[in-house]
């Protein structure tokens, strides 16, 4: 399981329901190893807080209430 598939577990299972409700439109990443999780309101808070927490791990960033962290593009018109 890759590290995305091993985070989106841990959001889905852990971490949902508390996030949405409290920190909709912040960003967290998730260390899938121990389960932590680093909230910020940009990406590169969320990402350097679980890099300086566990420099030797990989870590997955979620935008809480997201499918995706960033939206590229445009509607076609």
């Amino acid at each position: 399981m890759s590290i995305a598939e091993q985070a989106k577990r841990v959001y889905e299972s852990c971490l949902k329901a508390q996030l949405e409700a409290e920190h909709r439109d912040r960003f967290v990443a998730i260390e899938p190893v121990s389960e932590s999780y680093f909230l910020g309101d940009e990406f590169i808070d969320a990402a350097l807080a679980a890099k300086n927490a566990y420099p030797d791990r990989k870590s997955f960033v979620i935008r809480v209430g997201h499918e995706a962290a960033f939206h590229l593009g445009g509607a076609a018109s």
